[in-house]
């Protein structure tokens, strides 16, 4: 399966840049031959947390809407990286997941969210699982901050998924951080993880792109710089099987002891 990590820049706080910008790299994905393509988190605004109450999504519907056109379009699943959703019980930041034929399979809201850069003040955290199916692949999304909660991770690995998508505006200063945690969480989770962080600046910060793309070993097996790009590899999951019945870590936990 060819997987792309679309790592652009975001227009701080103009959806409809972003939506344009969107679709032309959908459709250079696409083009390319990928099958799954994936976007960073909060691609619709930005970390402009202090306009969300009028910048924000009406329940997704929006961007929903036109992910569903571009997945069809294009015939490709879009781990559709995460938008800033207004909802009854506020704005959540909300990870898409549509399929090749145009179907919603999946919404994440964000668990954790980050003090640091006040996701607190201004979002409301999710209540559900990130678990979905792409083409009877089992499969969990995650946003950013959540990569640094290895029990939320191994929960959903222990559930069944094999491979961890991950989109992320991970800030240029921790980028190390970023590259140490995922490797940590393929090679402790015997998973794959697809891992698309942005490129460009806010006001308040710089980010540091860097996807990845890291089989159930720790080997990255793609990895972005710093500028707009696609970060791609074509990925065979069959490995998985094999590679966790060499190390059987998964026979092996003592969860009455943790």
């Amino acid at each position: 399966m060819k997987i792309g990590c679309i790592q652009m820049d975001i227009a701080y706080g103009k959806p409809e840049i972003n939506f344009s910008r969107v679709e032309q790299w959908v459709s250079k994905g696409a083009k390319d031959g990928h099958e799954v393509l994936l976007l960073p988190e909060l691609w619709n605004t930005g970390y402009d947390l202090t306009r969300l109450d009028e910048i924000a999504d009406q329940e997704a519907q929006k961007s929903i809407e036109f992910l569903k056109g571009l997945a069809m379009k294009w015939n490709v699943h879009l781990v559709a990286g995460s938008v800033a959703n207004q909802t009854e019980d506020g704005v959540k930041n909300t990870l898409l997941v549509i399929n090749k034929s145009g179907e919603l399979i999946k919404r994440y809201s964000k668990l954790h969210l980050f003090k640091l850069m006040d996701e607190h003040l201004h979002l409301t955290a999710g209540r559900e699982d990130g678990h979905f199916e792409i083409e009877g692949l089992p499969a969990a999304g995650f946003i950013c901050y959540d990569i640094r909660f290895p029990e939320w991770i191994r929960k959903h690995v222990v559930e069944g998924a094999h491979v961890l998508f991950v989109v992320a505006e991970w800030p240029l200063p921790r980028i190390q951080h970023w590259k140490n945690l995922l490797v940590a969480r393929a090679i402790e989770n015997q998973a794959f993880v697809v891992a698309c962080n942005r490129v460009g600046e806010d006001p308040a910060n710089t980010f540091g792109g860097h996807s990845l793309i890291i089989d159930p070993w720790g080997e990255i097996l793609s990895e972005g710089g710093t500028d707009e790009e696609i970060v791609s590899a074509d990925v065979d999951f069959s490995v998985i099987e094999d590679i966790r019945r060499r190390i059987p870590i998964f026979e092996d936990r003592r969860p009455d002891f943790y």
